[in-house]
């Protein structure tokens, strides 16, 4: 694996392999690498002949300074990881090579960006939106790999793929989402994870269980209400995990539900553990 930190060695980089006939599979992070990712690069790898990780820790994503510089950090074990998991070349790019001369073209997310996950994270959502696009802009890759875990951010790049599909980078890319990957107590993987304790990481389980339970009240026959109130009941009885948001979406809209749909729903949850914020989602047919 080739570590590369600008746009212009990566770009030779790049050339080199699209003139031997490979396709590029792009997965971008923010490094502090897990068995997550590492599935991402798994999926890459059946996508294309040559797979490119980055990692990138976007100052435009953070509400403070102090949020940005807690942010878990470890190159040397991260390049591990990524190299063992089969990635090709691993783009570890500066602030200054994202953003030239401070250069920033901002997305913004609209007023879905302002839900849910960007209302506790104001502008978060346009910081992600702009550092994707520009990370797209450089590698110009065929396909593109997310993890379905963050399903907000999922939906607005899906939304900015279809905006930008006459583009230079948009008019090719495929997207793929990699299913959540999860401890085997039902903990969804995440880097904020290490920042828990051993008490913590029990009190965070109430997310996958509410899950469980809405899904379960689903399959029973029940509606929207009654799903959600189960799933209530799971933070009522936990209180150490404080709850931030619970809602019932379409999928395709990320409009909240009420009951007599019929379909496929998404459950998305956020809830505060110790000082860390976990999310989690969940498909379920009612």
């Amino acid at each position: 694996m080739k570590t590369i930190r600008t746009v212009s060695e990566l770009g030779i980089e790049l050339a080199n392999a699209r003139q031997s006939g490979k396709k590029i599979a792009f997965v971008p992070t923010m490094g502090a690498i897990h068995a997550g990712h590492l599935s991402l690069i798994e999926i890459a790898k059946k996508q294309s002949g040559f797979v490119v990780a980055s990692i990138f820790v976007n100052p435009l994503q953070f509400n403070s300074a102090s949020d940005f510089d807690r942010y878990p950090r470890n190159e040397a074990a991260d390049t591990a990881a990524l190299e063992s998991a089969g990635a090709d070349v691993l783009f570890l790019p500066s602030v200054e090579e994202i953003y030239p001369n401070g250069k920033v073209n901002t997305r913004s997310a609209g007023p879905i960006g302002d839900l849910y996950e960007g209302q506790a994270r104001k502008e978060h959502f346009d910081g992600m939106l702009t550092v994707v696009a520009r990370l797209f802009e450089i590698v110009s890759p065929d396909v593109a790999v997310f993890g379905a875990k963050d399903a907000q951010q999922l939906f607005l790049i899906r939304r900015m793929l279809q905006q930008e599909k006459n583009s230079d980078w948009g008019s090719k890319l495929q997207l793929v989402e990699g299913p959540t990957i999860r401890e085997s107590t039902g903990l969804a993987l995440s880097s904020r994870n290490q920042r828990l304790s051993t008490s913590e990481m029990q009190v965070a389980l109430s997310l996958s269980e509410a899950l469980d339970k809405a899904h379960k009240c689903a399959a029973s026959g029940e509606g929207i209400s009654s799903a959600l109130g189960e799933a209530m009941k799971v933070f009522s009885s936990n209180p150490e995990a404080k709850l931030d948001y619970l809602a019932l979406v379409n999928p395709e809209s990320f409009e909240a539900l009420e009951d007599g749909f019929k379909g496929q729903a998404l459950m998305i949850v956020a809830a505060e553990v110790g000082n860390v914020r976990l999310i989690d989602n969940r498909l379920i047919t009612f």
